[in-house]
C-alpha cells in the first residue's frame, strides 16, 4: 500500500527505506482531464472566471502573511518532510560517490529524467521557499561541495530550517545552508547573491532594494557570484498569478549564464485542485483557503510561456500523475504536479 510522504514523493509502506520507490506516470493526465471535464460536478472548475471589469471582488494579493501564520502553526510539527524524491527528480543536482543512501534513493527517476552535463564542483543552489529545510537537506547531504541559500517570507520558518540543519547527523552541513528572510515576491535578492557588477538584469519595479552584507563573504568579495541552480518546489502556486512572471524574472537574475531553473508545482486537475468548492475560486485556475494562503494549478502551456517569458530555455517540461492510497480509509487519490527543467541561456 502506498503512502503520500511528500508533494511528489511516493513510498511503499511495506516497505524498508531503502526499498522506497518512486512512481511518477501512473496514469495518463489525458485520460484524468477527460474523467473531470464529463463529470457535472466538476463542471464550476472548468468556467470561465469574470474579468477585473465584471467582478465584483478584488485581484488576489499576495499571502505573505497567510503564510507566515501557516508556518507558525506547523512550526513544531512533522507537516513537512524530507524531500528525497528532488535529487532523483533533478539529478543535475551535485551528487557524492560516498553518499550510498542517496544514489540508491536516486536509481528509480534516472530511467525518466536522463541525466544533464554534470554541474561543477561547489555548485550554488537557491531555493525559493524552503519552509522548514526539508528540501535543503537532501540537498546538502547529497554532497559536501554544495551550497544552499534559501529564502523564505516566514521568519519562524527559517528559525525551524536552521534547526533541521543544525540537527542533521553525519555530514556537518550548517555551514554551507544560508537562510534570506524575504517575501520574493515583493522584495529583490541580496546584491550579495549576484552584485549589479557581476552580471546584467533589471528588476522589476515594484521590487524594494535590499542592501545587508553577508558575515561568510570575504573583505573583497563583492558577492558570491550567481547561482547555478534555482529550485523553486510548490511555491509558484501560492503567488498571485498576476505577479507570477515578475516572481520568475527576480529568480533568473542571480542564476548564473548557463544555469539550471528546476521547477516543481501542482498541475491542473490535480486532487487538491477537485477539492476546493466554488466560493473559493478567486481566479481561473486559482483559489483561496480559508486560511488565506491561495494555490495555482497548472498546465504545461501555462508554464512553458511563463518561463520562455523569463528568457529561459525548455529542456524538460512534463505532467507527473501519481496515484496513492490513503492508509486509513483506503481512498485512492490521483495526483498531478509539472515537472520543469529550464536553461539560462550562457551569455
Amino acid at each position: 500500500m502506498e503512502v503520500e510522504e511528500a508533494p511528489g514523493e511516493l513510498v511503499n509502506a511495506g516497505k524498508g527505506e531503502a526499498e522506497a520507490e518512486y512512481h511518477s506516470h501512473d496514469f495518463e493526465w489525458e485520460d484524468l482531464k477527460a474523467e473531470v471535464e464529463s463529470d457535472p460536478a466538476f463542471s464550476y472548475h472548468l468556467s470561465p472566471f469574470p474579468g477585473p471589469a465584471a467582478s465584483t471582488t478584488s485581484p488576489p494579493q499576495p499571502s505573505s502573511e497567510a503564510w507566515r501564520s501557516f508556518h507558525r502553526r506547523h512550526a513544531s510539527g512533522k507537516f513537512f518532510k524530507e524531500r528525497r524524491y528532488l535529487l532523483k527528480e533533478f539529478p543535475e543536482l551535485p551528487n557524492s560517490t560516498d553518499c550510498a543512501k542517496i544514489l540508491e534513493e536516486r536509481r528509480y527517476l534516472l530511467k525518466e529524467f536522463p541525466e544533464l552535463p554534470n554541474s561543477t564542483d561547489c555548485a550554488k543552489i537557491l531555493e525559493v521557499g524552503c519552509g522548514n529545510g526539508s528540501t535543503a537537506v537532501s540537498i546538502l547531504r547529497s554532497s559536501e561541495s554544495i551550497t544552499v541559500f534559501a529564502c523564505d517570507c516566514s521568519k519562524d520558518t527559517l528559525e525551524k530550517a536552521n534547526e533541521v540543519i543544525s540537527n542533521t547527523k553525519r555530514i556537518d552541513i550548517k555551514d554551507r545552508f544560508h537562510p534570506i528572510l524575504m517575501d520574493v515576491s515583493r522584495e529583490t535578492f541580496p546584491d550579495w547573491l549576484f552584485c549589479s557588477a557581476c552580471r546584467s538584469s533589471r528588476d522589476p519595479s515594484h521590487h524594494k532594494m535590499r542592501k545587508e552584507h553577508p558575515d561568510f563573504l570575504r573583505e573583497n568579495q563583492c558577492c558570491v557570484g550567481g547561482m547555478d541552480f534555482v529550485t523553486m518546489i510548490f511555491t509558484l502556486s501560492a503567488i498571485p498569478f498576476a505577479i507570477m512572471p515578475s516572481t520568475i524574472e527576480q529568480c533568473v537574475s542571480v542564476l548564473k549564464p548557463g544555469g539550471l531553473f528546476l521547477f516543481r508545482d501542482y498541475g491542473l486537475y490535480d486532487m487538491t485542485m477537485l477539492r476546493f468548492l466554488p466560493h473559493q475560486r478567486v481566479g481561473f485556475r486559482e483559489y483561496m483557503r480559508s486560511d488565506g494562503t491561495l494555490s495555482y494549478f497548472f498546465t504545461l502551456d501555462t508554464v512553458r510561456e511563463l518561463f520562455r517569458a523569463a528568457g529561459l530555455i525548455e529542456l524538460e517540461l512534463e505532467y507527473c500523475c501519481v496515484k496513492s492510497v490513503n492508509r486509513k480509509n483506503g481512498k485512492k487519490m490521483q495526483r498531478v504536479w509539472v515537472h520543469g527543467k529550464f536553461q539560462k541561456p550562457p551569455s
